[in-house]
């Protein structure tokens, strides 16, 4: 079984970073098996299933690479609206790709993929979660202060994952059975 560092070096090391941008690679470890987290990370059509900054998300087009969504973000952020594309769906090798193309915020030339990777926890079947990032910093901002305000948002998005992933995997039975994404 390949390594955290071998997962991060195959998938999210080829990061194209220009000089007035930042970029990172988080990782999360969670308690549920890989196919409960990925039915939730791959459905592109329903974030605010983990994403608590996200009340409302519309498709433009059919759920495909290429598809268009408009997310409307809750308050408490310097935003209400996202508009996001599918990059990159892979249900075979758990990989998830979207870039931001637009929205009333400071997130410009932001994309973002994720890998899960299947991994024992405690003995029982767990999920190494990988996120990397590259975002363009915005006038009046340092690299120090981007970076920070959108690793914050993803370790949040990250820890609400988990802890949904790990109530579906309890209701479950934590079985790690690979079945399909479910609505």
């Amino acid at each position: 079984m390949e390594t955290e560092s071998e997962f991060i070096n195959k998938y999210h090391m080829q990061l194209d970073v220009g000089a007035n941008q930042c970029s990172s690679i988080l990782t999360k470890h969670i308690k549920a098996p890989v196919h409960i987290v990925w039915s939730l990370v791959r459905r592109f059509d329903q974030p605010q299933k983990y994403k608590p900054f996200v009340s409302e998300c519309i498709l433009t087009g059919d759920f495909k690479v290429g598809t268009v969504r408009e997310v409307n973000v809750r308050s408490g952020l310097p935003a209400t609206t996202s508009t996001e594309i599918l990059e990159l769906l892979d249900d075979e090798q758990h990989i998830f790709g979207v870039r931001i193309m637009g929205g009333d915020h400071r997130l410009r030339n932001y994309t973002s993929k994720i890998t899960v990777h299947p991994e024992k926890i405690d003995g029982k079947p767990g999920t190494l979660l990988i996120e990397s990032f590259v975002v363009d910093i915005p006038d009046g901002n340092t690299r120090e202060e981007t970076y920070c305000f959108v690793q914050s948002l993803i370790n949040c998005n990250h820890n609400c994952l988990a802890e949904v992933s790990e109530k579906m995997a309890l209701h479950s039975g934590n079985s790690g059975q690979n079945n399909p994404a479910e609505d």
